[in-house]
């Protein structure tokens, strides 16, 4: 009543007073830095004290920890994700402009901040203490303008509103079994329409802010820097703040563990982008990195292949039109458009070229491979014509041991962080004299085993396999040759190879059964697989999804002599 100044963005005089003591307006849910003039006569008479709050959180009695919301944890794991692809090389603009602009409308249009009122089940619970407030407090939640910024210190994650001290009163019938205030109304929430925000969809949103500023970081490449521990994920919560305490069913919600998965990030992406009702995402053009010119040059690289390859998977992308803007190039919520996967789709125009030039049938391969060696044989001019045999087994010997060594440290790993967890107060004293006592016998095996400690994870590199031309053994196949699988014809070089065998004839319905075609070993050739294995290891996916990209391609590259042929069957039938 003593504040009759005119809000600043709806100019009402409607004011009410949050817990911290700042004014806030009651019609749009401003928060005004301006406090609440306090008068104290206890100590002294005759004189006024005016203190300014800084709106501290209310700190539970019992020594749990200040009051904290399920979309500020997630908002800090943001924040740590974004300060990682930062120091990867990522510009700026992705943390403090994109990704906090996308995290800022879900808050809006989940109806978690930015909205007049919390949506659903947190109303209802809300009417439980409405008969008990009273009018400067207002079970209604304001706008989280001031507190939701991702540039902001942890120290600065205030929810300094009415909802926080009206939500208190219910915090014990809600959230017993957690120590965020909303963390069991956050599990029983029925929020299919809303899409509730889960750990796999932090990677979501920063895949969808890499996508928009076009940063050469493919998905997959993403979630090898998660897997490797560059990118906060696993176990991340340990670095929440000391006063924000986890346990209970916090745990379900922060806890991860499994490793990510490239389709559920991937999906998850694509839904958030057309919640969020964003535009169409900027021009993937032929000089951004996610450009299949451009990622088959890498792969090409990676994969120890011969360099002129690149003009075949050039020929293949520009004849089918998978290189074209449109294409490329994210719509949000356009479903006539089969969304693209970059990555996948570059590693799978190889394996269609491959198919184009060795057929990988298991016997005209190592035909080809033969009439190579022997051609080396009598070589004197210096050139060497690559060897498909010979890539093979160099390949091979490269892709066994570093597969081994993926496994044997996905066996080893340890998927309780050192932070210990506890599911109520009363176990904090026991699981902490748990933990210790399993450090402790740790050490004491260590040292009798005499195991060596880890060693610090490596520096992130784009590349898990590295093949030099300085090497004298031969085992770069760079620089390689074509010439023994190619023949001139009508000014163009073809290969010598007339034939060429589909993976599959028909199509599946991608959204019925998930899949373009089904994928199994014994099914297919050997060298095939081999190949399929070799990329399914670079993008750490299954060869499955490679082995649909390549159908699809080929159903574009003989569209009309299948049609022709269905055609044809058809007839024969009648």
């Amino acid at each position: 009543r003593d504040f009759n100044e005119r809000c600043g963005q709806c100019s009402e005089v409607n004011w009410g007073l949050t817990d911290g003591g700042r004014y806030y307006c009651r019609s749009c849910h401003n928060v005004t830095e301006r406090t609440r003039e306090v008068v104290n006569t206890d100590f002294m008479t005759n004189s006024r004290v005016q203190r300014i709050s800084k709106g501290s959180r209310k700190q539970e009695k019992n020594g749990i920890g200040c009051e904290w919301y399920v979309c500020e944890g997630f908002q800090l794991v943001l924040k740590k994700q974004a300060e990682a692809l930062q120091a990867l090389g990522v510009c700026p603009q992705m943390k403090d402009e994109v990704l906090y602009n996308f995290w800022r409308c879900y808050l809006q249009k989940s109806k978690q901040a930015y909205c007049n009122r919390p949506a659903g089940e947190t109303v209802k619970a809300l009417s439980v203490c409405e008969s008990s407030t009273d009018v400067d407090s207002e079970p209604e939640r304001p706008s989280l303008l001031h507190l939701l910024s991702l540039s902001e210190s942890e120290g600065d994650l205030q929810t300094d509103c009415s909802f926080a001290s009206s939500m208190s009163k219910v915090s014990e019938s809600t959230s017993i079994y957690s120590g965020s205030v909303d963390g069991s109304l956050y599990l029983m929430k029925n929020q299919k329409e809303k899409l509730r925000m889960t750990m796999p969809m932090t990677l979501s949103f920063c895949y969808m802010a890499l996508l928009w500023l076009r940063e050469p970081i493919t998905l997959s490449e993403l979630l090898r820097f998660v897997v490797e521990g560059h990118i906060p994920y696993l176990n991340v919560f340990q670095h929440f703040p000391e006063k924000m305490k986890l346990c209970g069913l916090d745990l379900k919600i922060f806890c991860v563990e499994s490793w990510p998965v490239y389709e559920e990030v991937y999906n998850k992406m694509l839904e958030l982008a057309a919640f969020l009702d964003l535009p169409r995402f900027p021009d993937i053009t032929d000089s951004c990195f996610l450009h299949p010119d451009m990622l088959c040059i890498k792969y090409l690289m990676e994969a120890n292949l011969p360099d002129e390859l690149h003009n075949w998977t050039c020929r293949v992308v520009k004849k089918i039109g998978i290189g074209e803007v449109d294409f490329l190039t994210l719509v949000p919520g356009n479903k006539s458009t089969r969304k693209v996967k970059y990555d996948i789709l570059a590693a799978a125009v190889i394996v269609v070229v491959l198919k184009l030039l060795f057929l990988l049938d298991d016997h005209y391969e190592w035909l080809l491979s033969d009439f190579a060696e022997e051609k080396n044989k009598s070589n004197k001019e210096g050139g060497l014509y690559f060897e498909f045999k010979k890539w093979y087994e160099v390949v091979k010997h490269s892709l066994d041991v570093e597969q081994k060594k993926l496994d044997e440290e996905r066996a080893k790993y340890l998927w309780r962080c050192e932070k210990p967890l506890f599911y109520s107060v009363k176990n904090k004293s026991k699981v902490l004299k748990r933990r210790q006592m399993v450090v402790n016998l740790q050490n004491q095996f260590g040292k009798l085993s005499g195991s060596v400690r880890r060693a610090e994870k490596p520096n992130p590199s784009s590349f898990q396999l590295s093949w030099s031309e300085e090497n004298t053994d031969g085992s770069c196949f760079h620089g390689h040759s074509l010439k023994g699988i190619l023949q001139e014809k009508c000014g163009l070089l073809t290969a010598m190879n007339p034939d060429y065998w589909l993976c599959t004839v028909k199509l599946c319905n991608e959204k019925l059964c998930g899949h373009l075609a089904h994928y199994r070993e014994v099914d297919f050739p050997q060298s095939y697989h081999f190949v399929l294995r070799l990329f399914s290891f670079l993008l750490r996916i299954q060869p499955s999804y490679i082995h649909d990209e390549v159908c699809m391609i080929e159903h574009k590259l003989f569209d009309k002599k299948l049609y022709k042929k269905l055609k044809y069957n058809t007839v024969l039938r009648k």
